[in-house]
């Protein structure tokens, strides 16, 4: 089985910059330059009064956080500040930095227990399921671990050609069956195949699945089920690619996902191009699923591990 610890929310605290942090902030510029830029010049030197903390409301709203975790977080902020005896709109910024970061879970990386460990990403179409599949691929290949990739989204030939290339630049097998053919189908055979192969993880690539389709809802399960039926207990953890530019609509999407195959987590992918990543702090809110890994940008390696104090950190200037 896959597992990971999730810590406790810490108090959020300036890290000094590293090589690391500068990937994140670089990666999170649209979204700090967009929308959670305007908070940060919100503001001054100027007294509090019901009117700055539905301002800062309002910005929090825009910044794709939801309505209901703006005003969560604005009435917790603003006990915090009476409690305090803030009488400053300047002084409210590390309030409200602390409490979106309480909003945040902190993994580990995931620690694969189970041989072959199989993980089936799941998400809508143009996601970014395929690419997000060949960085997980190069990233576990780095630690050392046997990979098989699974080709299982036969719907789109375009799906199968762009993991075979993948698969091709970073030296790891891909499992493929014919266009249209049955998904379920290439699963079995991926699981059975790298068992044989004496593989360390088995990652499956699926099709893309409108979460208001019924049908192609059921067909996903499908898939989930072949996987259990090749290897009992598989899939070992099944987890939601979904694209950061499309901000709240994502969080309706992974109810939908989650409810349908058992999600026990979630990659964000697309951060670099959004300027909605507030949408993140409302995935373990609304949810209740860690973020695992973002897409920072384009490159193999810019599929990090989810860094709370780092997306924080980077989101505002």
């Amino acid at each position: 089985m896959v597992s990971w610890h999730i810590k406790k929310p810490a108090c959020y605290n300036q890290n000094p910059m590293s090589e690391l942090l500068q990937k994140w902030r670089n990666g999170l510029a649209r979204t700090r330059d967009i929308t959670f830029g305007r908070i940060t010049n919100f503001f001054g030197a100027g007294e509090l009064t019901d009117d700055t903390w539905e301002e800062i409301e309002a910005l929090l709203i825009q910044a794709d956080i939801g309505i209901e975790l703006s005003m969560t977080v604005i009435n917790i902020s603003r006990i915090q500040a009476q409690r305090l005896g803030l009488t400053k709109q300047e002084q409210l910024i590390k309030i409200i930095k602390n409490e979106l970061r309480n909003r945040l879970l902190t993994v580990d990386e995931p620690y694969f227990s189970t041989k072959p460990t199989v993980i089936m990403l799941t998400g809508v179409n143009g996601s970014g399921k395929t690419t997000t599949a060949a960085k997980l691929a190069y990233r576990y290949k780095k630690k050392g671990l046997k990979i098989l990739l699974a080709a299982a989204d036969t719907f789109r030939a375009a799906a199968t050609e762009q993991l075979q290339a993948w698969g091709s630049q970073i030296d790891i097998p891909v499992i493929f069956g014919q266009e249209n053919g049955d998904p379920g189908a290439v699963t079995y055979d991926a699981i059975k195949s790298g068992m044989a192969r004496n593989c360390d993880v088995i990652i499956v690539d699926t099709a893309g699945r409108l979460h208001s389709r019924y049908n192609l809802m059921e067909e996903i399960k499908k898939v989930y089920r072949v996987a259990q039926k090749a290897l009992p207990e598989a899939p070992h953890a099944s987890w939601l690619v979904l694209d950061a530019t499309t901000g709240q609509n994502a969080i309706h999407q992974a109810i939908a996902f989650r409810d349908a195959v058992n999600l026990d987590g979630v990659i964000l992918a697309k951060l670099d191009s959004s300027a909605k990543g507030g949408m993140a702090f409302a995935i373990k809110e609304l949810v209740d699923l860690p973020i695992i890994y973002a897409g920072l940008g384009e490159k193999l390696d810019d599929l990090q591990l989810f860094n709370p104090d780092y997306f924080v950190n980077s989101i505002f200037p």
